[in-house]
């Protein structure tokens, strides 16, 4: 399991929420030690950035009052700078496994995923980034699915480069909460001649991917659009996470392109783990 933990937070509702109700339960599956940060943004703070300090500083230190117990170390972490520079630069400091961020709803994501501290984060950090899924219903958060459950039927898409490496590499961390899984590939490239053997090879890969997992999962390999088919597949296979590699600093361009990472990320209904390929 995912041994060290990183949890920013803006004291937002659904942060404050999602800290409250689901990190606890990742906790409980291993975590050994868990740290909360809130970057106070100089760029918007200025110079009452430092008179801010002392304040955020007390307020985060009682959240982490509350989590600490159980053996688990819980270090309450408050900075002045760029909020995504310093996150990343915490998460390195630190040697976290995982970057935990929640999310709230589409149009949150469009606006967080163009220069905001979400999207510079990705780019920033060589940690993987668990997103994790809310929706406001009637003034209430809802997470898509439970907390103590997201890593039991995890959806890994593989494109066979360097990055799928990775992405099996960090799917190993956690397989011993997988109940059953799948491993996904999708077909959107090749002519139509090229097809049928495209199809072959990539079922091969996929099973030589399975061999080098412990727990139990399947293979499946569709043609297409690969933000559609994984997407589509996690919703019929009941999918509780959907496991993808981001590539370098291209990713802030791919996903303003309209990229498989964006799209998945902007409609999947359940959490997202984003691996970082640099």
């Amino acid at each position: 399991m995912f041994e060290k933990v990183l949890y920013p937070t803006d004291f937002s509702d659904v942060s404050i929420h999602a800290l409250r109700t689901c990190i606890p339960k990742l906790v409980s599956m291993g975590v050994r030690e868990l740290y909360l940060i809130h970057v106070i943004d100089i760029t918007i703070a200025e110079f009452e950035a430092f008179e801010l300090e002392d304040v955020y500083r007390e307020r985060l230190e009682g959240l982490a009052e509350e989590l600490r117990g159980d053996g688990v170390k819980v270090e309450a972490i408050v900075r002045i700078g760029i909020p995504s520079m310093e996150i990343a630069e915490a998460a390195e400091e630190k040697g976290v496994d995982l970057v935990v961020i929640p999310s709230m709803g589409e149009n949150i994501w469009r606006t967080m995923f163009v220069g905001s501290t979400a999207s510079n984060l990705a780019r920033a950090t060589k940690r993987p980034v668990l997103l994790l899924k809310y929706a406001n219903r009637d003034g209430k958060f809802e997470l898509s699915g439970d907390c103590s459950e997201v890593f039991r039927r995890p959806l890994v898409t593989l494109d066979f480069s360097n990055c799928s490496i990775k992405v099996l590499k960090t799917v190993r961390k956690f397989e011993e909460l997988v109940e059953s899984g799948l491993l996904l590939h999708s077909v959107d490239y090749g002519s139509m001649d090229e097809l049928e053997h495209n199809i072959e090879l990539a079922k091969k890969n996929l099973e030589k991917s399975m061999r080098g997992l412990r727990a139990r999962f399947e293979t499946e390999v569709m043609v297409g659009s690969a933000s559609q088919a994984i997407i589509g597949t996690s919703l019929a296979k009941n999918s509780t996470l959907i496991v993808i590699g981001k590539k370098g600093r291209s990713f802030i361009k791919d996903l303003l392109l309209g990229s498989t990472a964006e799209r998945v990320i902007r409609d999947s209904k359940v959490p997202v783990l984003l691996v970082p390929c640099d």
